[in-house]
């Protein structure tokens, strides 16, 4: 399952769960609480019914209690008034108010009831037992439940419920809707900065690029953006270098036809012109025909070179070891440049290469030929090939000079030379041919401090097995 596709569903479930749990918590709470609130009508009745009750129960026991002590049987407890130092604080409080008699509840939260009366001797005190009925307790029940009622009552139920219900809902609603502002916004804004360089791209900003780094559907839509961006710069780059190259090979083939239409007859003429002249004048005629024949062999030269330019190579792609035609072309033109010291960096997983051997020897040759004159004698060339995610990588690095700012803009068109005996057509016809084999030459970051070119050129497993080797 895809990751973007996970984080939708997580998305989903988080902020559809998240408000359902809220929700039936709230309404739970907001059930328990008004059931509560119901509840109170009935409370406040039974209070009133077993407050009345017990009121009822206690006026029967005192008449009872009252009605025991003026039986002569009744044992009374006497406390005489020669003893008062001694007596309970409830006998003594009696005593100091001057009633004749009172009720008072004694014992275990008031499970019994006394009634002390006067006498001349003193007080006596009659005791009954409640039966284990504590009217203390009863009488601190019912108080604190019509406290409870009057507080209830008290309140503004409606306002109270609705208030809180609506904070409630508020409060779930915004905390659901931040993390999918959040999580909206995080998908959201990669696929607007992806829309937003398509539209530039086809527009002709062929320079903008999206910052990669992500790790799912949208970050691998970006990185083949990039990707295409790249790609079709260079095709465009290819494509406009290409129809230049048939412009410029149109001349040539032209060029080359009437030139050498003109440089036969010339040559065949100076030398009928040497062969009928006198004696006496021919050492000069010789010496002026060796001249124009040495000019018109110069000419041919070119001809011959415009010629190939203009020419389609025949293109016959093989499975091809790029680092065995290394060593072959070094080894051919080592001898022709005894001074200069070569060196390579060969990739050891033996790159293979889909392309043209004839093209692609021919690519070397020029590059090390032209590597050697900048070099020169006491010069270094550094060859590196490389196995690369986009094809094989052939570099040829050089310690002469360098390129001049000139040089650079203008080095793969043809006719445009920097080299005392060079024709202009080398590096153009050698791009042509990179590019005939599905690759392409370009200037490269030097290693030696001189020129430095690169060579990219599709990789057999690319072709082979459909993704990059």
């Amino acid at each position: 399952m895809s990751r973007l596709r996970n984080r939708l569903i997580v998305a989903f479930v988080a902020s559809t769960m998240l408000p359902v749990a809220a929700a039936g918590w709230v309404a739970s709470s907001l059930l328990d609480r008004s059931l509560g609130y119901g509840a109170t009508d009935e409370l406040d009745r039974l209070s009133h019914t077993l407050e009345s009750t017990a009121r009822q129960f206690y006026q029967l026991e005192r008449e009872t209690l009252r009605r025991d002590s003026s039986n002569p049987a009744q044992l009374a407890t006497r406390f005489p008034s020669a003893e008062s130092a001694a007596w309970p604080d409830p006998v003594r409080g009696f005593w100091d108010s001057g009633e004749l008699e009172q009720f008072v509840l004694s014992g275990t939260g008031g499970d019994h009831l006394d009634l002390m009366r006067r006498t001349t001797a003193g007080v006596d005190l009659y005791r009954r037992d409640l039966g284990g009925i504590r009217m203390a307790a009863l009488s601190s029940e019912f108080r604190e439940a019509r406290e409870l009622v009057g507080a209830t009552r008290a309140r503004d139920l409606r306002r109270g419920l609705t208030l809180t219900l609506v904070l409630l809902i508020a409060g779930v609603w915004v905390v659901s809707l931040v993390p999918l502002i959040f999580i909206a916004h995080r998908i959201s804004r990669p696929i607007q900065q992806l829309t937003a360089g398509l539209a530039g791209f086809a527009a002709g900003d062929w320079d903008r690029r999206l910052k990669p780094g992500r790790n799912d559907e949208v970050g691998r839509a970006i990185d083949a953006f990039n990707r295409m961006a790249d790609q079709l710069r260079r095709n465009r780059d290819r494509l406009v270098y290409l129809t230049q190259m048939t412009s410029w090979q149109l001349l040539a083939r032209k060029t080359a036809h009437e030139l050498k239409n003109s440089l036969t007859p010339i040559r065949l003429t100076v030398e009928e012109m040497l062969a009928r002249q006198p004696a006496a004048d021919r050492a000069f005629m010789a010496q002026a025909a060796q001249i124009v024949v040495s000019e018109v062999e110069t000419l041919e030269r070119r001809v011959r070179a415009f010629s190939e330019f203009a020419s389609e190579p025949p293109v016959q792609i093989e499975r091809l070891d790029i680092n065995a035609v290394v060593a072959d072309r070094v080894s051919l033109l080592r001898p022709a440049h005894a001074g200069t010291s070569y060196s390579c960096r060969l990739d050891e997983r033996q790159p293979t290469a889909l392309a043209a051997a004839d093209l692609v020897k021919g690519i070397l040759t020029n590059l090390l030929e032209n590597a050697a004159d900048a070099a020169g004698p006491a010069g270094s060339i550094l060859i590196v090939t490389r196995l690369e995610a986009d094809g094989v990588a052939l570099e040829v690095h050089d310690s002469g000079p360098g390129l001049s700012p000139d040089a650079a803009d203008t080095l793969f068109e043809p006719t445009i030379t920097f080299k005392k005996h060079g024709m202009g057509l080398g590096l153009s016809i050698a791009r042509k041919n990179a590019l005939l084999c599905g690759g392409d030459i370009t200037v490269t970051t030097a290693a030696l401090g001189g020129a430095a070119f690169r060579v990219m050129l599709p990789a057999a497993g690319s072709a082979d097995a459909g993704t990059p080797a």
